[in-house]
C-alpha cells in the first residue's frame, strides 16, 4: 500500500518537487514504511505476525454506528476467504441516498484492499475506516474481501478468491441488506487491490453471472507495471523493480494484454497520484482501455502520494470520496 518514504528523502536531497502533506501522513508514512522493511525477511517471505502486532485491526458491530452496521461474513474457511459488509443506517434502518426509505435499493461495491498482495485485511483500521466512508457518504452496501496472501498464496489465488466471493454472493443474495440491488454492482480497489478487481472484471466479462450485473469499475492507484522503467520510476526511487513484469497480471496493458474488444467491459474511473511511481502505468492503462473502445474517466491528483485516500485530514481524500459518488450515481443512473 505504501512505499513512498524512500521516495519523498530522494526529493528532498535533490530538491525535487514534494507532495503536499502535513506532518500526521507523513508520520504514518515513515512508520509503516519501517514496519513493512523490517517485516520483510531476505529468503523472500514476510513476518506477517510480527507486522499484524503492530497494525491495529477493527472489530465489527452489528449496531449502527455513526450511521454504518457492520458484519463478518465467512465464505471459505479453509481459505480464510471472507468479506466485511457495510451497511447504511439511520436510526437502526437501512436507508438509501439522502435518508431515504429502506425500500429505496443501494448499490453494491465491492471492494478489494490493497497491501502489495502481501499484507493488511478488511479489519486493519485503515480500510475498515475508509469503506465506512464510502457506505455512509456514498449511501452504498460496501463488501471488504479478504483474498489470500502472498508468498504463502501465489497468483492466481488472489483472483480464485474474489471470485469465489462474487458466486458466493450470488448463490446467497439474502446474505445482503433486502434493499441492495445486484445489478449495480461495482467493483472497486486500491493498488494491489485495484489490480485484482481489473482481472475480476476480465473474469466476469468472459464467464458471465447470473443475478449479479457489474455495471462500473472503480481503481484508486491501480498496481500495474512492466519491464521497462517508467520515467516516473526512475524519477522517484526506490520503487520496486523486477524481472518477468510482463507477465499479464502485472502489465495489463502491455504485450500480454487480454483482448477486450470484444468483451462487455464496465465504465471504469481511474485515479493516479503525481509522486506515485506506478503512476505512467496507470496512464497507459487507461489509455489502453480508451483505445479497446471502453468508457473510462481519468482524475489526476498531482500533488498526491500512493495510498493518500485513507488520510481523512486530507481534502484530496476527500475529493475523491466525492468523485467516487458522482461515477457511482452516473453509472447507476445510466443503467
Amino acid at each position: 500500500m505504501i512505499d513512498e518514504e524512500d521516495n519523498m528523502s530522494h526529493s528532498n536531497s535533490t530538491n525535487k518537487p514534494k507532495p503536499l502533506l502535513s506532518w500526521k501522513p507523513r508520520a504514518t508514512i515513515s512508520l509503516l514504511s519501517f514496519l513493512t522493511d523490517a517485516c520483510c525477511r531476505s529468503n523472500g517471505t514476510f513476518n506477517r505476525r510480527l507486522f499484524n502486532f503492530f497494525i491495529r485491526k477493527s472489530s465489527p458491530n452489528a449496531t449502527p454506528v455513526n450511521g454504518v452496521s457492520i458484519k463478518d461474513i465467512t465464505v471459505n474457511s479453509e481459505n480464510n476467504v471472507w468479506f466485511r459488509l457495510f451497511t447504511p443506517t439511520v436510526g437502526g434502518e437501512v436507508v438509501g441516498d439522502g435518508g431515504a426509505t429502506k425500500t429505496t435499493s443501494l448499490p453494491v461495491v465491492i471492494f478489494f484492499h490493497g497491501g502489495g498482495f502481501t499484507y493488511l485485511c478488511p479489519s486493519s483500521i485503515y480500510y475498515d475506516a475508509f469503506c465506512r466512508r464510502l457506505c455512509r457518504e456514498i449511501s452504498v452496501v460496501v463488501v471488504s474481501v479478504n483474498y489470500r496472501l502472498t508468498p504463502e498464496h501465489c497468483y492466481p489465488s488472489q483472483y480464485e478468491d474474489g471470485e469465489a466471493v462474487l458466486k458466493y454472493l450470488e448463490e446467497n443474495k439474502m446474505v445482503l441488506p433486502e434493499n441492495a440491488d445486484v445489478s449495480k454492482c461495482f467493483l472497486a480497489g486500491d493498488s494491489a487491490g485495484a489490480n485484482l478487481a481489473h482481472h475480476l472484471a476480465v473474469r466476469v466479462c468472459k464467464e458471465g453471472l447470473q443475478e449479479i450485473r457489474i455495471i462500473g469499475l472503480v481503481l484508486i492507484q491501480p498496481f500495474f507495471g512492466g519491464e521497462e522503467q517508467t520515467e516516473a520510476e526512475i524519477k522517484l526511487e526506490g520503487s520496486p523493480l523486477g524481472s518477468n513484469r510482463d507477465h499479464g497480471a502485472v502489465n495489463v496493458s502491455g504485450p500480454n494484454a487480454e483482448d477486450l474488444s470484444g468483451l462487455d467491459y464496465p465504465d471504469t474511473l481511474v485515479f493516479i497520484g503525481g509522486f506515485d511511481p506506478l503512476n505512467d502505468w496507470q496512464k497507459r492503462y487507461y489509455d489502453w482501455l480508451k483505445k479497446c473502445g471502453k468508457k473510462a474517466e481519468l482524475i489526476q491528483y498531482p500533488n498526491m502520494i500512493h495510498a493518500f485516500y485513507i488520510f481523512p485530514d486530507l481534502p484530496e481524500s476527500t475529493q475523491l470520496i466525492v468523485q467516487v459518488k458522482e461515477f457511482v450515481n452516473k453509472v447507476s443512473g445510466s443503467k
